[in-house]
């Protein structure tokens, strides 16, 4: 009797846990980052690990051997490479973006045409104030748009070097999180909810990590993670309770650099995924792109001050610059406050003259500043929209891998509500076993 006593009393507790772990599981079916667990049962063994002839015809109640956590680490890997190629493309989303907003919004090629236009005006009557005035004011505009533009690109460097500083801090603070969960996992009880709990931690930051730049993760047999960072062949960024800490620099002349500092040692770091992919990349794009601009700008105000020195302003002087350029090539203004200071007229051809002007047509064919301007904004243009379609793509890779993921370890209310049912009615059953041994043992001692 006290066979059947102990049986119930084994099947109460265990249920009790089992019912525990599904409403856990329900509990905490919109969290993210929580992997469903399941309680894992099994037969209570002989004590002395031999059937004896008394315990060939009745069990010994059942047991909880711990609490198992459904995860698939391949599935989980597809979520991270797809967070990563994400990362990197969303990233360089945000650059090409900023280049778009600062080549646009100088609108230097507007400019430069409104320029070779107004000084056309010149040459019909170049003893005439308005158009000189007009021209002035056409240069003035040329000025303040290529120096709007150089503004804006080195704006977008300065806000590229702020996300960069960001995403650096955000992944010195995972890794200090993945070598504590580290820790944890070593001092955690083998099949524990809180070996579970630990090991959800440990994956949603590797997650998070991997949005950040590509990882490679090897674990050891209670589940500690050893981080590499910039791929499988990357230099450690954790491992066991240590972690390093990444830096960032970027050149003079755009290109970004990455390093992990651990164990006394400093490693150059090559991300391929991630955003501190995207920003090496950006970095060089936004650098490009302001030797684009300041190679316009120089050979347009270079361009214009010659042609300005080889003519003859309204009085008949050398023409003087009409441009005058700061300590880069698009920080300019005008040196010119005269209209009569434009040099219309070629040496010795007097006030009505406009052969000069000519030059100055032959100049904007050959230099090609208003097509070059344009052609930058359309190639940033073709590539942002290229971009913006891989992205979409890859958000559709990324989600159906997220939900692939989730088939396994996510939780299903409807299999958790079968559960609690059927454990519900393994508890009841057991409470019932109790019952009936109390009432077959009463009944004996009334007998005797």
């Amino acid at each position: 009797m006290s066979d059947l006593l102990s049986i119930g009393a084994s099947g109460l507790r265990a249920y009790q846990s089992a019912l525990t772990t599904v409403s856990d599981n329900i509990a905490n079916a919109n969290t993210p980052g929580y992997a469903r667990r399941s309680t894992a049962l099994a037969e209570v063994a002989p004590s002395n690990g031999v059937l004896t002839s008394q315990r060939t015809t009745t069990g010994n109640g059942v047991l909880v051997t711990g609490v198992d956590r459904a995860a698939d680490p391949l599935r989980a890997g597809a979520v991270r490479t797809a967070e990563a190629d994400l990362g990197r493309t969303e990233a360089s989303i945000d650059a090409l973006d900023a280049i778009e907003t600062s080549l646009t919004g100088g609108d230097i090629s507007g400019a430069l045409s409104s320029f070779f236009n107004s000084f056309r005006t010149i040459a019909a009557d170049p003893t005439a104030s308005a158009p000189r005035a007009a021209a002035i004011e056409a240069a003035s505009r040329v000025a303040t748009a290529f120096a709007t533009t150089g503004r804006a690109l080195d704006q977008a460097s300065t806000n590229l070097d702020s996300t960069a500083d960001g995403a650096v801090s955000s992944i010195d603070t995972i890794a200090a999180s993945i070598a504590r969960v580290n820790n944890g996992l070593a001092r955690s009880a083998d099949g524990s909810a809180a070996r579970a709990s630990l090991l959800d931690q440990r994956d949603q930051l590797l997650d998070e990590l991997s949005g950040l730049t590509d990882i490679g993760i090897t674990t050891d047999a209670i589940g500690r993670a050893t981080v590499t960072i910039g791929g499988n062949a990357g230099p450690v960024l954790v491992s066991g309770t240590e972690a390093g800490n990444v830096t960032y620099v970027r050149g003079a002349t755009g290109p970004a650099s990455f390093s992990v500092f651990r164990a006394g040692v400093s490693t150059t770091i090559t991300p391929t995924g991630g955003t501190l992919a995207g920003i090496a990349e950006s970095a060089q794009r936004i650098s490009d792109t302001r030797a684009a601009i300041n190679t316009i700008a120089s050979d347009f105000t270079t361009g214009i001050n010659a042609i300005q020195a080889q003519g003859r302003d309204l009085d008949g002087a050398p023409g003087a610059a009409l441009f005058a350029v700061g300590t880069t090539p698009t920080d300019i203004s005008i040196a010119l406050s005269s209209p009569r200071g434009i040099a219309a007229a070629a040496v010795g051809g007097g006030p009505r003259n406009n052969a000069n002007l000519t030059a100055l047509e032959a100049l904007r064919s050959s230099g090609g500043f208003e097509a070059q301007t344009s052609n930058l904004i359309a190639e940033n243009g073709a590539t942002l929209e290229g971009r913006r379609t891989v992205a979409d793509a890859q958000a559709a890779i990324r989600d159906g891998a997220v939900a692939a993921r989730d088939q396994v370890s996510g939780v299903n209310l409807d299999t958790e509500a079968l559960d609690l049912l059927r454990f519900q009615q393994a508890y009841q059953a057991s409470s019932r076993v109790i019952q009936v041994a109390r009432e077959t043992f009463q009944s004996i001692l009334d007998i005797a």
